[in-house]
């Protein structure tokens, strides 16, 4: 049930709200949450218990992320929502890149985010200000009401990612997709795989196959591992042969 309302207004990029609820995803408790055009929940906090990571997908990213580079050092977070992925890796250099500004100063207000790590602007214009080989992954986590914006699925996109990754660096994609039929799930894996030797997808599965589903992409030079009870849920996903995605 949604109590009191902390923040409602329009900006340049999104319908954004702050609101505490009782109940979410069928979990009662006291929660709060920063939401976007409509339903989009792009992310929550558990008010007592605020460490816990509510959400599938940050754990899952989590879990590859400490699975394929346990020491790394740095990464780039293009979409800074309430910032769990980068709170979490508090002792990590982070840096993110995040388009609306007032996104920044919610998760600061209302959800405890403390660091000095997050940049305004254009994820893709940022990236491509930073030195080559400077990061161990690149993080997309950015969406519009139209989805994942095509300039950050696209063939030159991925190879800006991977000439600022060093050595065995990785990027992963957080997306949402129909699974083993969604044709834009098939183009981005299949374009991912034109400059990366190894990808992987997951899905976190839901009722229906027509229902929108977490879909998590990641390409690497190296063979990618995980352990499956540690992804939350997610399961290996096969997308088929799709188109390239251009610019």
């Amino acid at each position: 049930m949604k109590g009191r309302i902390w923040f409602e207004a329009k900006t340049a990029h999104h319908e954004i709200a702050v609101y505490d609820t009782t109940e979410l995803d069928g979990e009662k408790g006291r929660f709060r949450v920063l939401q976007f055009s409509g339903d989009a929940t792009q992310g929550a906090l558990d008010l007592e218990r605020p460490e816990r990571i509510l959400f599938e997908y940050p754990r899952a990213i989590i879990h590859l992320m400490e699975s394929n580079q346990a020491a790394f050092e740095k990464a780039f977070l293009i979409g800074h929502g309430i910032g769990t992925i980068a709170r979490y890796f508090e002792h990590k250099a982070f840096k993110v890149a995040e388009l609306d500004e007032a996104v920044v100063e919610l998760s600061r207000m209302y959800f405890g985010y403390n660091q000095d790590n997050v940049v305004i602007g254009d994820g893709r214009a940022l990236l491509e200000g930073e030195a080559d080989h400077a990061y161990d992954y690149v993080i997309v986590d950015a969406f519009t009401r139209q989805g994942t914006p095509k300039q950050l699925v696209s063939l030159a996109f991925f190879r800006l990612i991977r000439s600022k990754l060093g050595e065995g660096g990785a990027v992963l994609l957080n997306l949402m997709g129909r699974g083993e039929r969604d044709r834009l799930i098939h183009a981005i894996q299949t374009t991912l795989g034109e400059v990366f030797a190894y990808t992987k997808a997951f899905i976190l599965p839901a009722d229906g196959s027509a229902d929108l589903q977490n879909i998590i992409l990641m390409g690497s030079d190296r063979l990618v591992s995980f352990q499956a009870r540690h992804m939350a849920g997610f399961v290996e996903l096969e997308p088929g042969q799709g188109y390239i995605i251009r610019d």
